[in-house]
């Protein structure tokens, strides 16, 4: 393959196909999504014009929006019996990832069943719990949660139902970031669905701004 699409391989062993992002946003790059069997993803910027989009089939999945905090902004927030931890059972965790994501963007993807996109989520989980960059959150010592990150990003997180509604969260994540702030990162950021209100609501209480917003798009080449 040329640089105009590029594999995923960690999507692709999730949805047993070949897996496909767009590096460009291009009629040369979509000609290519046409030629090659496989399902595609294009981010790009929400006032893009969408024609050729839909003249090659793509179809509107979801909107990313990157919310970002440095140590300044911060709110910092403690709680006597809530507490994180690098020890983290990994089947307990993955009882918590299983369908917990049903804002994602392969979860809201009509041509996907819902099987492969946990599938999906499962394994990152237990990529990084291998890489031990997994903060189990805790309650009482029983793990409610997780927050899985690569260096500044927050990329995976996740509440047991039974602990959401609770206004517990916003005590968890102000440790996690608090502990990568501490660390020496500049700033601390993830990436969101615009759709799930409640971590959107959460960041924002904890002092976060939003910027880089971006559409995703999928199509399907059989």
């Amino acid at each position: 393959m040329n640089s105009l699409i590029k594999p995923t391989p960690w999507d692709t062993a999730a949805l047993g196909m070949s897996t496909w992002e767009l590096c460009e946003y291009s009629e040369a790059a979509l000609q290519q999504s046409v030629a090659t069997a496989g399902h595609y993803t294009l981010k790009l910027d929400p006032l893009a014009d969408k024609r050729l989009l839909h003249e090659y089939g793509f179809y509107y999945c979801d909107t990313l929006i990157e919310p970002h905090c440095n140590i300044l902004r911060l709110r910092r927030l403690n709680h006597s019996e809530i507490s994180v931890s690098k020890q983290v059972d990994m089947q307990q965790a993955l009882k918590i990832c299983h369908g917990a994501f049903e804002h994602g963007r392969f979860h809201r993807d009509f041509n996907l069943s819902r099987a492969v996109a946990d599938l999906r989520y499962d394994n990152w989980l237990k990529q990084l719990l291998a890489a031990e960059q997994v903060y189990g959150l805790y309650w009482h010592e029983e793990l409610a949660g997780f927050i899985a990150y690569s260096g500044n990003n927050l990329l995976l997180h996740a509440v047991a139902e039974a602990y959401r509604g609770k206004g517990l969260a916003k005590f968890w994540w102000s440790t996690v970031c608090s502990e990568l702030l501490v660390a020496g990162c500049d700033e601390v950021k993830s990436s969101i669905s615009a759709s799930n209100l409640a971590v959107l609501n959460l960041y924002t209480s904890l002092g976060f701004s939003f910027n880089h917003p971006q559409d995703v798009y999928h199509r399907m080449t059989t």
